[in-house]
């Protein structure tokens, strides 16, 4: 019983690194030069957050813009995790089932 689920996840979470919870977002921000024409003129200057819980708390971290798509994988990846793992519960528990049905079936 346990083996076939077993399988299961090892094959789905096979490559699933870098894996997070949280969020990414893309915001603009305004610097700190005080004569920044962008700043200004109300453009800002782009700003990459990652957005988390912590505690119960909401947390961001600034992320940099070398890490962004890393932090894209690992967010997308954070997220087909929780789907597995949502699956899992009922899947453990209609094999077990499957199983207990099978062994009540056969000669003993």
């Amino acid at each position: 019983m346990k083996n076939s689920l077993k399988m299961i996840w090892d094959k789905e979470t096979a490559g699933l690194w870098p894996v997070v919870k949280g969020s990414l977002v893309k915001v603009k921000k305004p610097c700190i030069r005080p004569s920044c024409a962008a700043c200004q003129a109300g453009r800002k200057h782009p700003a990459w957050l990652f957005s988390y819980s912590e505690g119960g708390q909401r947390r961001c971290m600034y992320v940099p813009l070398e890490m962004v798509k890393t932090m894209k994988q690992a967010v997308k990846n954070g997220r087909r995790l929780e789907q597995l793992l949502f699956r899992m519960g009922p899947s453990l528990l209609n094999e077990y089932r499957h199983a207990v049905k099978t062994k009540a079936k056969s000669p003993s």
